[in-house]
C-alpha cells in the first residue's frame, strides 16, 4: 500500500456529532430529497412519461451530500449518468430537473438534454455525462481555468469505479498533478459497473485509490455512507485544493441500492447476492445521520418525519410541475446547439 494513501476511520452512532445543528439539518434534508426524488424518476418511468433510462442513487447519498457540503456555491462540479444525487446536494431544483427527465421545456436544457445530462452553469454544475469517465477531462480543465484566473474556485470529478479504468483518468490525472489544478477526483465506488464487480476488473490489491500513487497525489479511502466523515474528509481536501497544494483523489466506497439502471430491478440478484445487499442496506446512510442527530439532541423523530413529509410533498410538486410543462416546439431543434 502506498504511503500516500490513508484510511479514513469511519464514525460510529456513538461518536460525538461535533458538527453545526444546522449543517447536519441541511444534509439530512439534502439526503431525503435525493432519496425522494430517485423513488419519483422510478414511478414516472414505470408510468411511461420519460425516454430513456435513468440511473437511481438511492444508496450513495451520503457522498453526494457529504462532498458538496464542503463546497462554494461557486465551485465546479462534474457528473455521471448516474448523477441526480450531485445536481441536488449542489443546489438544483428537482421541479427542473423533473422536467427535463419529461423533456419539457421548463427542464435545465428544455428538455433537450433529459436524465443523463442535466447542466446548470449558475450553480458551477458544468453537466452529468453519459460517458463513462467523460467529466474527468471537464474538472481538470475548470480547475486549470480556476488557476489562470486567480479565482477561489475548485472543481469536483465525481466518476464511478468503472471510470477508473478509462484512459481520460491517466491524461487528466497527471496534468492536474504536475500543474498543481485546484481539482478533487472522487470515485465513488458503488462495487459495480454496470453488472460487472470492480473487483473482477481493476488491478489494484485493495482500494481503487492506491492509483493515485502513480500521479503523485494524496489519496483518501472514505467509508461513502458515512455522512459527517465524507464532509469532513471532503473540508479538509477542498481547502487543501484552495491553497494551491494540488488535486487529490477521493474513493467513497458505497452501494447502489437499485439496478444499474431503472430497468435492471435485480430482483433474481444475477450479479449481487442477497446477503451483500442485506449488509449494505444495514449501512444506509439516512437512518446512519438521523441517529446520530437524534442521540445529539439536534432533532427529535417527529421533526425528522415532518421534514421527510415536506419533502414527499415537494418532490410530488415537482412531479406535477413537469407533466404540465409543454415540449418544446419542432422549429426550435437547431437552437442552443453547438455548431
Amino acid at each position: 500500500m502506498s504511503d500516500s494513501l490513508e484510511l479514513i476511520q469511519t464514525s460510529s452512532d456513538e461518536s460525538a456529532l461535533n458538527l453545526a445543528p444546522e449543517l447536519c439539518h441541511k444534509m439530512f434534508e439534502k439526503m431525503v430529497t435525493i432519496r425522494r426524488f430517485e423513488e419519483a424518476v422510478l414511478e414516472v418511468y414505470t408510468q411511461g412519461l420519460m425516454r430513456g433510462l435513468a440511473h437511481l442513487y438511492i444508496g450513495q447519498e451520503a457522498s453526494a451530500v457529504g462532498i458538496c457540503s464542503a463546497l462554494n456555491d461557486d465551485d465546479y462540479l462534474t457528473s455521471t449518468h448516474r448523477g441526480h444525487g450531485h445536481l441536488i446536494a449542489k443546489g438544483g431544483k428537482v421541479d427542473r430537473m423533473m422536467a427535463e427527465m419529461m423533456g419539457k421545456v421548463d427542464g435545465y436544457n428544455r428538455g433537450k438534454g433529459g436524465t443523463m445530462h442535466i447542466a446548470d452553469m449558475s450553480l458551477g454544475i458544468l453537466g452529468a455525462n453519459g460517458i463513462v469517465g467523460g467529466g474527468m477531462g471537464m474538472a481538470t480543465g475548470a480547475a486549470l481555468s480556476a488557476k489562470l484566473r486567480g479565482a477561489d474556485q475548485v472543481a469536483v470529478c465525481f466518476f464511478g469505479d468503472g471510470a477508473i479504468n478509462q484512459g481520460a483518468f491517466l491524461e487528466s490525472a497527471n496534468i492536474a498533478s504536475i500543474w498543481d489544478l485546484p481539482v478533487i477526483f472522487v470515485c465513488e465506488n458503488n462495487q459495480y459497473g454496470e453488472y460487472t464487480a470492480a473487483k473482477a476488473v481493476t488491478a489494484v490489491k485493495e482500494h481503487i485509490a492506491e492509483r493515485a500513487a502513480g500521479f503523485d497525489m494524496p489519496a483518501l479511502v472514505v467509508d461513502g455512507n458515512d455522512t459527517v466523515t465524507v464532509y469532513e474528509t471532503a473540508l479538509k481536501m477542498v481547502e487543501r485544493a484552495r491553497s494551491g497544494a494540488g488535486p487529490c483523489f477521493i474513493e467513497n466506497k458505497t452501494y447502489r441500492y437499485r439496478g444499474h439502471h431503472v430497468g435492471d430491478g435485480d430482483s433474481e440478484k444475477t450479479y449481487r447476492t442477497q446477503e451483500e445487499t442485506d449488509m449494505w442496506l444495514a449501512k444506509d446512510p439516512i437512518p446512519r445521520l438521523s441517529r446520530r442527530m437524534l442521540k445529539a439532541g439536534m432533532a427529535t423523530e417527529a421533526e425528522l418525519k415532518s421534514i421527510d413529509t415536506q419533502i414527499t410533498q415537494q418532490v410530488q410538486d415537482a412531479v406535477d410541475f413537469a407533466k404540465q410543462s409543454p415540449y418544446p416546439t419542432a422549429d426550435e431543434v437547431t437552437d442552443h446547439v453547438y455548431v
